[in-house]
């Protein structure tokens, strides 16, 4: 069976006490460490870390990451516009984006740079921007992901500009005298170490072409074993060899490159726990399953019913009482989908997990849902709110970070309407 990460069962309880069930529980402590991990990868002529924030975009983890010195990754005007109001200065973002903002001219006059991610979006910065220095994001040919959900490369993806297209986007360059600075690569999540390196030799090839570039991003997508079945990746040993391949462009070009990555899920993923409570059971026979129905589901956790992603379920009893037992752990919407406890890579497949004895009130614990859980829920389907965050901090205080959404709040922005 999995066990607690950074919580213990006083401090769940604690939680879900103080600030009810379900609750995102971030631990100040790991982030802090994830960050140093990051700070710390192979190099040959200088790092830009950036936290791609689409992963979780509470201002609370913005400022962390922002007191340590990593710079952002935003993927909308929006999310470029969230981080300056956490405080973030506009020259530390960097907005790759697959719908360009109608206002990306004013954010570019607030420091913020933009990698054109198609030949109409160079076009449009051109047109509004001559003159300026942007950075261009490429598809290099390759992808890599958990599922092809999550894969942003090679030939079945949209993202970036096709890689063989070098002669349109010199004629766009030319045509509003743009200057490029930066070449942009990203591949997907959860990829292949030895595909990630292939990638960043494709995309120095890529620089080659552009004479002026003095950086090159070669995004995130660095895996993370959520379940202790999996492994997360080494920063050090994946680094490695792409700080050789800088250091022999550099000898052949003359060109000292600045390296940027862009993690996500690798500082995230398990330094937050979702705090939840059993709010019912049911069977169905000797030949079915047992059920526990969590008070949480696809509302607050979407990968299970998205990606069939798995993630630790650890109970936490009211009262002393032992024993495991074969649970399917379900969400509380009405939705057949609202699975949990899906088959590794199979979002429709039940698979049950074995588990500590579990009754109605005891809690459940999920880990690993710092990335892409609470930024990426089914939002108020069947009318449920967006769940709390809190903060344990580096003191072992809670704090909150997201009061729980009211009914209210759901219902603001309706108009009033006479049928």
């Amino acid at each position: 069976m999995e066990e607690l990460r950074f919580l213990t069962e006083d401090l769940a309880l604690k939680a879900a006490d103080q600030y009810g069930t379900p609750a995102y529980v971030y631990d100040e402590q790991s982030l802090l460490a994830n960050a140093d991990a990051t700070l710390a990868f192979p190099n040959a002529y200088g790092l830009t870390v950036r936290y791609a924030m689409k992963a979780s975009s509470n201002a609370a983890i913005l400022k962390v990451f922002n007191r340590k010195g990593i710079h952002i990754d935003a993927s909308s005007g929006h999310e470029a516009e969230r981080a300056m109001k956490a405080g973030v200065g506009g020259v530390q973002i960097s907005l790759s984006t697959q719908q360009l903002p109608t206002n990306f001219a004013e954010l570019c006059s607030q420091g913020v740079t933009i990698n054109a991610c198609s030949l109409s979006q160079l076009e449009r910065i051109g047109k509004e921007l001559p003159g300026s220095e942007i950075g261009i994001r490429f598809n290099p040919g390759v992808g890599s992901g958990g599922t092809n959900k999550t894969n942003v490369g090679g030939p079945s993806s949209s993202f970036g500009i096709w890689h063989e297209l070098l002669d349109e986007v010199n004629a766009i360059i030319e045509k509003y005298s743009l200057k490029v600075f930066r070449i942009h690569t990203h591949i997907g999540s959860g990829s292949d170490p030895s595909v990630w390196q292939k990638a960043s030799h494709l995309s120095l090839n890529l620089v080659k072409a552009f004479p002026d570039v003095r950086v090159l991003n070669l995004g995130g997508g660095f895996k993370v074993g959520r379940m202790s079945d999996e492994t997360t990746t080494d920063l050090q040993v994946v680094g490695a060899p792409v700080k050789e391949a800088f250091e022999a462009f550099a000898a052949e070009t003359s060109r000292e490159l600045r390296l940027e990555i862009e993690p996500g899920t690798w500082l995230l993923a398990n330094t937050c726990a979702l705090v939840t409570t059993v709010q019912d059971k049911t069977t169905t026979g000797a030949d079915g399953y047992e059920f526990l129905k969590l008070d949480a589901g696809m509302t607050d956790l979407l990968r299970p019913s998205l990606y069939g992603s798995r993630h630790p379920l650890i109970t936490v009893s009211r009262e002393a009482r032992g024993g495991s037992t074969d649970y399917v752990v379900v969400g509380h919407c009405c939705e057949s989908g609202d699975l949990i406890t899906t088959a590794d890579g199979v979002a429709d497949q039940l698979q049950a997990r074995t588990m500590g004895v579990a009754e109605i009130g005891d809690l459940c614990v999920i880990e690993g849902v710092g990335a892409y859980c609470s930024s990426m829920p089914a939002k108020n389907y069947n009318s449920f709110p967006e769940s709390p965050e809190i903060m344990v901090r580096t003191n072992g205080d809670l704090a909150e970070i997201r009061r729980r959404q009211t009914l209210d709040q759901i219902l603001q922005n309706e108009v009033p309407f006479s049928a």
